[in-house]
């Protein structure tokens, strides 16, 4: 070739591409990642508010019982157990809170679809928490009011 002719030089590449910004299907995908990490932390935290609940609530009702066992008294044991069915019911539906009477007991037997509070054992509680001394069938109200705390605490989702 001739040696006095243009010098030619060898070929240049361009530079690598810069990582930012990002190309648009990366930013989808952070915003996706983001929406999913906040999704999961909020239900992480609910999750963790309901057993923390259900924990109160059953301690709450195992205090009553406890307190029956030492003083055998079956109004003090329906006043308590009827306070802490209350509570629960009114996180189910707030309007259980007018509840009174036979309504009350209908709602109690609504959310467990049967009748063991409006003609079973459960009745007990709409007269005997204002008695001063009330005799019933306190194991069975146990365990109708646990089982109906535990059917219930299923269904409560706590928003907070």
């Amino acid at each position: 070739m001739n040696a006095d002719g243009p010098q030619l030089r060898d070929i240049h590449l361009p530079p690598d591409p810069s990582w930012w910004p990002p190309a648009p299907g990366w930013w989808v995908l952070a915003l996706l990642v983001v929406v999913l990490v906040l999704w999961a932390g909020r239900w992480f935290l609910r999750s963790v508010r309901r057993r923390r609940w259900h924990r109160r609530v059953l301690a709450e009702f195992d205090q009553a019982v406890a307190a029956h066992a030492a003083a055998d008294n079956g109004a003090e044991l329906a006043a308590r157990v009827s306070a802490v069915l209350r509570r629960a019911g009114r996180l189910l539906d707030t309007r259980s809170a007018a509840l009174q009477g036979e309504a009350w007991l209908r709602f109690l037997d609504d959310r467990m679809r049967g009748s063991e509070f409006c003609s079973g054992v459960g009745r007990v509680l709409l007269d005997a928490p204002y008695r001063s001394r009330a005799d019933i069938d306190a194991p069975a109200l146990i365990a109708l009011s646990r089982r109906w705390l535990q059917h219930a605490l299923g269904e409560v989702d706590v928003h907070a």
